[in-house]
């Protein structure tokens, strides 16, 4: 990923600490909870595309606003603090190149191949 594209992500990830600044929760609580979407990996204990599907859904940005616009409408604070984490957690995974999987490898991201294979393209399909 080039600087740039970092320097957007970086950004990205400063608008989720600002929308949980929002949120009326204790300070501790979104550095405590940014790990959280990580659980998803435990998928991957059932094969890769299984793993893919837990991982992807846990940490997916599109979800994640979603989920915060939904908990900011709705009321429902709860669903807004997950929407933000998930958010400042898979743009974090991003700049350290942890893009979304595909259900043939967990190195096989939409970011290109993470690993020995670093620098492949990313599959189209």
């Amino acid at each position: 990923m080039n600087r740039l594209l970092k320097l957007e992500e970086f950004g990205l990830f400063l608008l989720s600490i600002i929308l949980f600044a929002k949120l009326s929760y204790v300070w501790w609580i979104y550095p405590l909870f940014l790990l959280a979407p990580d659980l998803g990996l435990i998928g991957y204990a059932l094969g890769p595309r299984i793993g893919a599907v837990t991982y992807n859904t846990t940490h997916h940005v599109g979800l994640a606003a979603v989920l915060y616009v939904i908990g900011i409408l709705f009321f429902t604070p709860v669903l807004a603090l997950i929407g933000v984490v998930v958010l400042g957690h898979s743009i974090i995974d991003r700049v350290l190149g942890f893009g979304l999987k595909y259900g043939d490898s967990f190195q096989h991201t939409h970011l290109g191949w993470m690993g020995p294979r670093r620098g492949g393209a990313a599959s189209t399909h």
